[in-house]
């Protein structure tokens, strides 16, 4: 393919089963994805409709976008690109009152946040003294990276008194979340996963749709991320 070099020509004209392109920066991991969704679609007739290319920011996915544009032309907006969170917004857009939530959630920014972690501490007399808003919402960013929910996050605490108050304000954090029909950012990603676990037919679809996935800078997903691609892969 034009302007590629062979081992990028190699890794674009790879249509079936896993592939794992390790390059250091700058060296055209990107233009590969762009240039692979544009092979599959006028090479191998795959149809745009059953491609989706994951980024990790917004510019990046328009970036795709474009680049895709100007290889391919006609069909390029029937490719799914976008980031992780955006696709996860999506899916959830449409599914996610299976999961006890209306289709008109809110999305918290970090502010939201604090605020409903201001009044999660009041409610439950956090001494502010021992326990900052910042390191809390933290330690529940990171939990619900690794997919830890608040019960698992109090089994794991045992005995350790600020293991055990932290994994109690993240249980009554999520009730408010719920109650307010919102969602944190770790939300959307997580309660992707869960919907996907707990509804076979809502994954069959996506499963069908995603035939071909592409996930750029695939060494900075994190646990949450993995196990979402790994169920619409498999």
């Amino acid at each position: 393919m034009a302007g590629l070099n062979d081992m990028q020509d190699l890794a674009c004209r790879h249509v079936d089963g896993p592939l794992l392109i390790l390059a250091g920066a700058g060296s055209g991991k990107t233009r590969v994805i762009t240039h692979r969704v544009a092979y599959l679609m006028d090479e191998i007739g795959v149809n745009p409709y059953n491609i989706l290319a994951i980024t990790f920011t917004n510019k990046a996915a328009a970036e795709m976008r474009d680049r895709v544009n100007n290889i391919v032309g006609e069909g390029a907006e029937r490719v799914w690109v976008s980031t992780f969170h955006s696709s996860c917004v999506r899916i959830l857009r449409r599914h996610i009152e299976s999961l006890g939530y209306t289709t008109s959630f809110s999305i918290y920014d970090s502010d939201d946040q604090k605020t409903l972690m201001r009044q999660v501490f009041k409610a439950m007399n956090v001494d502010t003294k021992q326990f900052k808003e910042r390191s809390v919402l933290a330690a529940i960013s990171s939990a619900k990276d690794k997919l830890i929910t608040p019960e698992e996050f109090l089994l794991n605490a045992g005995a350790d008194f600020r293991e055990k108050k932290t994994g109690e304000i993240y249980k009554e954090y999520q009730k408010q979340l719920r109650k307010n029909n919102a969602l944190d950012f770790d939300d959307l990603i997580v309660k992707t996963v869960e919907l996907f676990q707990n509804n076979p037919q809502v994954l069959d679809y996506y499963q069908e749709r995603f035939k071909y996935i592409m996930v750029d800078e695939y060494q900075d997903t994190n646990m949450a991320q993995f196990k979402l691609v790994s169920l619409l892969a498999s």
